[in-house]
């Protein structure tokens, strides 16, 4: 079941309309994702507060912010999870959740079966997911607090599945840049070793997914800024992940610890020695962002 989730996040066609709870806020996004010839094709685009629209080639994404004539290009790891509902959902979560089947329920009209993922240690929330019986497509997704209290949650209103791709609609989109200021985000692929990182202990069940280094305003319209860099490691347990930034110290911007949360994220920022700041993101108890930073070494 979890490989056929999985799979349908990744070769499926469907478009709907998303709706996410999150702190008792709502919003809402069309979402579509189409697959052809190999290629994968996203378009998101927000339906309440600022415009803003997400495209999707591949591992090409592009940001646009009609309001503020603003276009983010970036290339993302796509492990880190898409732009739509969809994530990675590796088959090794097994290992740290127990997944009970827990019946079927009804979504977008669609029926679906339900599966919670209860962790099996507290460095996790469980998550509680719908997928749709006939293809595995999770149409609704929930992430739980300690007392099963439902921190957020997101899921398909309506959707459609099995529609024929419509590639054009996503490319055309990427290239009408006309009157928009262009940012283009480039990352260079590293390791943390490399750069003097070192994540000791860690926490059970999350290992490095990707680990890029930017500039901290990203390159603009081809020119390198000169703000400085940060290093960015996720960390993933095959279901949620961990977001590790790392950079130097600016008594300016960076003042005073923070400890936040925003339904199921939690956010810890503080310094690291005398040189580094720290911030550590992620939809997990705050505790499992205190170890991640405890776990961090600094090597040179």
């Amino acid at each position: 079941m979890l490989a056929r989730i999985q799979a349908a996040a990744r070769d499926r066609n469907y478009q709907g309309t998303l709706v996410n709870a999150i702190g008792g806020a709502l919003s809402s996004s069309r979402v579509a994702h189409y697959v052809d010839a190999g290629q994968a094709f996203e378009r998101v685009e927000a339906l309440d507060g600022q415009q803003q629209r997400v495209f999707r080639h591949n591992d090409q994404v592009l940001t646009l912010m009609p309001g503020r004539k603003l276009a983010l290009v970036e290339q993302r790891d796509l492990r880190q999870g898409l732009p739509s509902m969809a994530q990675t959902l590796e088959p090794r979560v097994e290992e740290l959740y127990e997944v009970r089947l827990m019946g079927t329920d009804r979504v977008a009209n669609r029926e679906a079966q339900i599966i919670l993922l209860k962790p099996r240690d507290d460095w996790r929330f469980a998550q509680r997911i719908w997928a749709d019986q006939q293809t595995g497509l999770m149409l609704r997704a929930e992430v739980l607090g300690p007392r099963d209290d439902v921190l957020e949650a997101s899921g398909f209103t309506d959707v459609e599945i099995g529609m024929k791709p419509q590639p054009d609609n996503v490319l055309q989109a990427m290239r009408r840049l006309e009157g928009y200021k262009v940012v283009r985000h480039v990352p260079q692929a590293v390791q943390p070793e490399s750069e003097g990182w070192l994540m000791g202990q860690g926490v059970p069940g999350f290992k490095l997914s990707s680990c890029v280094k930017r500039a901290l305003h990203g390159e603009q319209d081809g020119d390198a800024a000169t703000a400085g860099q940060v290093l960015q490691a996720v960390y993933s347990d095959g279901l949620t992940h961990v977001s590790v930034f790392i950079e130097r110290f600016d008594e300016a911007r960076h003042r005073k610890p923070l400890m936040s949360q925003f339904g199921a994220t939690h956010t810890l920022m503080q310094r690291h020695g005398n040189e580094h700041w720290v911030t550590v993101v992620g939809d997990v108890p705050m505790a499992t962002l205190k170890q991640f930073h405890k776990s961090l070494e600094r090597r040179r």
